[in-house]
């Protein structure tokens, strides 16, 4: 199905970029975020995607560790 929009010329190139920075096109990024938009909730969906983007992310402690006392002094 084709929808027409009407959006401002700015935020459509802007759109553009950051469709680009994913390796999407814009058409793309439109059809994932509307399907994002509508999806209905899964728990285990949602999880599994946590999961994910956790171990994508990588963490960046640059080596410190928690402390739990440390946490609980006052400044």
């Amino acid at each position: 199905m084709n929808v027409t929009l009407s959006v401002d010329r700015q935020v459509v190139e802007r759109a553009r970029g950051v469709a680009r920075s994913m390796g999407k096109s814009l058409n793309q990024l439109i059809r994932d975020y509307l399907e994002h938009l509508t999806a209905q909730s899964d728990p285990e969906r949602d999880m599994q995607e946590l999961a994910r983007l956790s171990l994508e992310s990588g963490g960046r402690s640059a080596g410190w560790r928690f402390d739990r006392d440390e946490l609980h002094e006052r400044a």
